[in-house]
C-alpha cells in the first residue's frame, strides 16, 4: 500500500548513493599516470575502421589500460574471458604486440574470431597506404600534443617527489591502504631473462628517431613478422633508398625482439569457464600474464576475480562486468539450488548479513526499452487467463527484436514457451493489446524510476567485487574506475587490482 510521494527525492536520494557521488573511485586519469610509461598512446590501426562506434571506444580505451598494466607488471601475456569474436584479443595483439588467449565458451564466437583476426591481417596494406598518406598531419598532431606531454611529465615527476613511492617492497605497506588520489607511482624491475629484448627494443628506440612518420606508421600497424613486409623483386638491393634502407633495418630489429618474446600472437580457444577452471589445462604455456574480460557476462565476472585470486600466475585483472540479472544468488531461492559457488555476494562483509538482491531488484540495474516491456507485460496477462501459468522454467528471452508486430511476438513467445498457440486467436491476442496500450505510458513511467533507480543496484554489485578483493592478502591495490563514456557504453566500470 506505500506509495513514492516525491520522485525528486526518489531521483536525489537515487543519486547521491551513485559511484560518481560516492568518492570510491580512481580517476583513469591519475591510474594511467602512476603506471607510467609513454602517454601519447599508440598510433596504427583505426579501431572504428571495422568495429561500431561502442565497441571501438571501448577496445582503444580498455586495450591502452592493459597495456600500460602489462608494462607495468613486466608480463607479455593476456588472458581475455568471454572474448566473444575476438575485438579485444585481436587489438591487444595487433596493436601492442601481447600475446593474448582469447577464451570464449562458443564455438561460433571462437571461430569468428578465428576469422575475424585472418582478415585483419590481409588487409594490413590498407592501413599501410594510409598511413603513408598523410604523414604531414601526423607530425602536426604530435608537435600539437608535445606541450601537454611535458606538463603531465612535469606533474608526474612532482607527484613521485611528493607521494614518495606508494607501491613499496611487500613487506613494508600495501596501496590499498593508501587514498585514491595517489594510487601508485612507478618502480623499476630487472628481468634479466628479457635482457636481450630490452636491448633490442632500446637499439629500434635510437634507429626511430631517424626514420620517417611514415615508417613508423607502418611498423606499428602489425608485428613485423606477421607478415612479408617488402618483396625481393620490388626494387633491386643496390637502388635502395636510404628510407628503405632504415625501415628494413627496423623491421629486423622488431622481428627478432618479436621472436625473442614470442609476443604478438592471439589464440582464439573454446572452453567453459568457472570459478574451478584449470588454466594450465586450457593454455600450455601458461606464464606470468593479466586477466580481463570486457563485458564478461553474469557469473562469469565474478569468476574472472575468483581464479585471478586463486592463481598466482595471474599478476593483475581488468574486469568490465555486465547483464546483472544473470547473476545467481546465494541467499535467493536457497531450496533449489545446489550450487557452492554464486555469483553474488562474493565478499565475506554481505555473505555475514546473508544479503539477497533478487531479481526484479538485478533487473532494474538492466536498461531496457519501454516497447518490449509493454510487450512482456501483455504477454503474462495472456499467459496468467488463459493458461494459468504463474510461473515457468522457460524464459521468453530475445523475442522482441525478432517480431515484426505484437501478434507476431505473443506467437513465438507461446511456442518458445511450449504453449498450445491455438488456444487463442488472433482477435484475441489483439484485444489485448487494445485493452492495455492506453496504459503504455504508466509502464514507461515505472520503467524510468527503475532507469533511475540502476545505478544503485549497480553500486551494490561492484562494490561487493571490490570488497573481496580487498579482502585477500595477496593483493597490492584494487579499485573501481570508470572506464568508459557511459553515453557510448553504459556499463562502464572496471574492476582493476594488482598483486602484489
Amino acid at each position: 500500500a506505500e506509495k513514492l510521494i516525491n520522485v525528486h527525492l526518489f531521483a536525489l536520494a537515487v543519486k547521491y548513493y551513485s559511484l560518481s557521488h560516492l568518492g570510491v573511485c580512481t580517476p583513469l586519469e591519475e591510474l594511467l599516470k602512476a603506471l607510467g610509461g609513454d602517454n601519447q598512446g599508440s598510433t596504427g590501426i583505426k579501431t572504428d575502421e571495422f568495429m561500431n562506434n561502442k565497441k571501438s571506444h571501448e577496445v582503444q580505451v580498455m586495450s591502452e589500460l592493459v597495456d600500460k598494466i602489462a608494462n607495468y607488471c613486466g608480463i607479455k601475456q593476456v588472458i581475455d574471458i568471454g572474448s566473444g569474436k575476438g575485438y579485444l584479443s585481436s587489438f591487444l595483439s595487433m596493436q601492442y604486440n601481447l600475446k593474448v588467449y582469447g577464451i570464449d565458451s562458443s564455438n561460433i564466437n571462437t571461430n569468428g574470431a578465428h576469422e575475424r583476426n585472418r582478415k585483419l591481417k590481409k588487409h594490413w596494406r590498407a592501413y599501410q597506404s594510409r598511413a603513408r598518406a598523410n604523414p604531414k598531419s601526423q607530425r602536426l598532431e604530435k608537435a600539437n600534443d608535445s606541450p601537454v606531454q611535458n606538463e603531465i611529465k612535469f606533474k608526474a615527476v612532482n607527484e613521485r617527489t611528493l607521494n614518495n613511492s606508494c607501491l613499496q617492497s611487500q613487506d613494508q605497506r600495501t596501496t590499498q591502504d593508501l587514498v585514491p588520489s595517489c594510487v601508485f607511482t612507478e618502480v623499476t624491475t630487472s628481468e634479466t631473462s628479457k635482457q636481450t629484448e630490452i636491448d633490442l627494443v632500446a637499439q629500434a628506440q635510437c634507429n626511430e628517431s631517424e626514420l620517417s612518420e611514415e615508417a613508423l606508421a607502418i611498423l606499428n600497424v602489425l608485428p613485423a613478422d606477421a607478415v612479408e613486409i617488402f618483396s625481393s623483386s620490388q626494387c633491386n638491393s643496390e637502388e635502395l633508398c636510404e628510407e628503405e634502407k632504415a625501415q628494413r633495418k627496423m623491421a629486423s630489429i622488431k622481428a627478432k625482439a618479436s621472436k625473442s618474446s614470442e609476443s604478438n600472437l592471439y589464440f582464439p580457444l573454446t572452453s567453459y569457464i568457472t570459478a574451478e577452471t584449470e588454466l594450465g589445462d586450457i593454455i600450455t604455456d601458461l606464464e606470468d600474464c593479466i586477466m580481463v574480460g570486457l563485458h564478461t557476462c553474469g557469473d562469469l565476472a565474478a569468476n574472472t576475480l575468483r581464479i585471478f585470486t586463486a592463481k598466482p600466475e595471474i599478476k593483475a585483472v581488468c574486469s568490465v562486468g555486465c547483464c546483472y540479472h544473470l547473476l545467481s544468488e546465494q541467499y535467493e531461492n536457497q531450496e533449489d539450488c545446489t550450487e557452492e559457488v554464486w555469483g553474488f555476494p562474493m565478499c565475506q562483509y554481505l555473505k555475514d548479513k546473508g544479503w539477497c538482491c533478487g531479481r526484479n531488484a538485478r533487473m532494474s540495474a538492466c536498461l531496457l526499452p519501454t516497447d518490449s516491456l509493454f510487450y512482456r507485460a501483455v504477454l503474462q496477462v495472456i499467459i496468467e487467463e488463459n493458461y494459468g501459468v504463474t510461473k515457468s522454467e522457460r524464459h521468453v528471452g530475445k523475442i522482441f527484436s525478432k517480431s515484426s508486430s505484437f501478434l507476431d511476438y505473443v506467437r513465438k513467445s507461446l511456442k518458445k514457451l511450449e504453449l498450445d498457440d491455438s488456444k487463442v486467436s488472433h482477435s484475441c491476442i489483439m484485444d489485448y493489446y487494445e485493452k492495455y496500450k492506453h496504459r503504455m505510458n504508466e509502464l514507461e513511467a515505472f520503467n524510468m524510476l527503475k532507469v533511475v533507480l540502476a545505478p544503485c543496484i549497480e553500486v551494490l554489485i561492484l562494490l561487493d567485487r571490490l570488497c573481496y578483493l580487498k579482502e585477500q592478502d595477496n593483493i597490492a591495490w584494487s579499485g573501481l574506475v570508470k572506464l568508459f563514456d557511459p553515453v557510448k557504453s553504459p556499463r562502464c566500470y572496471a574492476v582493476i587490482a594488482l598483486k602484489k
